[in-house]
């Protein structure tokens, strides 16, 4: 299949246990030499078999907000005492290599995209069947707490909600069979 003719970044966000991976890594796997993803930046230390510059651009607290203050990053948050970021430069360097990025972005990310459009990129959501089918999902996979289940689906509904909204996004996909879902994607992006 020839290169997308729209090539510019594409952001894939949706609520947790809604199959963004899976669709992501078959994307991948089927065309290896169109995508690629970006090396984020974080203030988390590396993790046995990290390497600096592959996994993550390992930084302190100090740097990662001079960055910050350098509006270096298209979207940055921060999970517990640790910050992530995606910078300008690693996009740009992917895409000097001729490459599409695929960045996998959560909603709060989306949303400073959305406000500094450097990037102009396409949207895309993941969305579940249903709520339910989300937490029977969640709940399947056995590696969260009532509690961690509960605050997923609060923060997937908040996430279906802006995605459903005039301004959220490009294209929203229901992924209810894999298979279905991805041809979907695959179209959105190669049309």
């Amino acid at each position: 299949m020839p290169a997308p003719k729209d090539t510019r970044p594409i952001v894939i966000s949706g609520p947790s246990g809604v199959g963004k991976g899976s669709l992501i890594e078959k994307l991948f796997s089927k065309h290896p030499d169109t995508f690629a993803f970006t090396v984020s930046h974080t203030t988390r230390k590396p993790r046995a078999g990290e390497t600096d510059g592959t996994s993550y651009f390992f930084v302190e607290h100090s740097e990662f907000d001079k960055l910050v203050s350098e509006n270096a990053f298209v979207e940055h948050a921060q999970f517990g005492s640790n910050k992530y970021g995606t910078s300008h430069r690693t996009i740009g360097d992917q895409m000097a290599k001729g490459r599409v990025v695929v960045l996998d972005i959560e909603m709060n990310g989306v949303k400073q995209i959305k406000e500094n459009p450097s990037i102009h990129p396409r949207f895309v959501f993941i969305q579940p069947p249903s709520v339910e089918i989300l937490e029977q999902r969640l709940r399947g996979r056995g590696t969260e707490s009532d509690e961690d289940v509960r605050k997923r689906l609060a923060q997937a509904t908040s996430e279906l909600e802006y995605a459903n909204t005039q301004r959220g996004v490009d294209k929203i996909i229901v992924n209810d069979d894999l298979e279905v879902a991805y041809k979907e994607l695959e179209d959105y992006i190669f049309q």
